[in-house]
């Protein structure tokens, strides 16, 4: 494989790896699986992804049922392309990383924080799911035409 098309090893980090950062891996894996390894991971990890995270990927058929919260320190054996931080907490906190790392922060607002009814809730949900599909579509065809 020539090292334009090597998979680029890709962490999407959040505080609690519980729902954006496990949405945003989801949608790399649809849309990128052959550019890049990724994985969300989390400062502080969940114990759990959020089950509204798992419901809104569903309805537009990525399945993330399957993923597991991770802690950051578990992909630090191997090198690492690119640092996505999904929450600013995440972007503030994100320990030093060689300078070859690419790092990026697009933030999101955290959609468990979300209150009211599970329809209103599903509503947040479905909004961050959008946005950070949107963006990651644009970062992906950038991506592409890149190489």
């Amino acid at each position: 494989m020539s090292s334009q098309t090597m998979k680029h090893r890709l962490i999407i980090l959040c505080t609690g790896n519980s729902c954006r950062s496990q949405m945003a891996e989801g949608f790399l894996r649809e849309l990128a699986d052959d550019l890049f390894d990724a994985h969300s991971v989390g400062m502080n990890p969940a114990a759990e992804v959020h089950p509204l995270a798992v419901k809104v990927m569903s309805e537009i058929g990525i399945d993330i049922s399957n993923n597991t919260c991770k802690h950051l320190n578990a992909f630090f054996d191997e090198p690492i392309d690119t640092v996505i931080t999904v929450c600013s907490h995440a972007d503030q906190s994100c320990p030093i990383l060689p300078a070859s790392t690419n790092r990026h922060h697009f933030g999101f607002p955290d959609p468990a924080s979300a209150e009211g009814t599970e329809q209103e809730k599903l509503t947040v949900f479905r909004q961050v799911r959008d946005d950070i599909g949107r963006l990651l579509l644009a970062y992906v065809a950038g991506r592409r035409d890149a190489l």
